[in-house]
């Protein structure tokens, strides 16, 4: 997500340097819409690897006893 973002971020960067545009709101959007298209494409890999910690975690809990 944060390469993505970085990725966003200098290539808005490069478009307004070049277009002489200093706009806030042009570096912000661009970014944040970025973010949440990774973020959906990436939820179901996520929670798979989260559902496999707190599966580990639990299996490692019953195991101490």
């Amino acid at each position: 997500v944060l390469a993505a973002t970085l990725i966003a971020g200098l290539l808005v960067s490069i478009f307004q340097v070049v277009t002489q545009l200093q706009e806030m709101s042009l570096s912000y959007v661009p970014k944040l819409v970025v973010a949440g298209i990774v973020l959906v494409t990436l939820a179901p890999w996520m929670l798979g690897r989260l559902t496999g910690f707190t599966t580990t975690l639990f299996v490692g809990i019953a195991d101490l006893r």
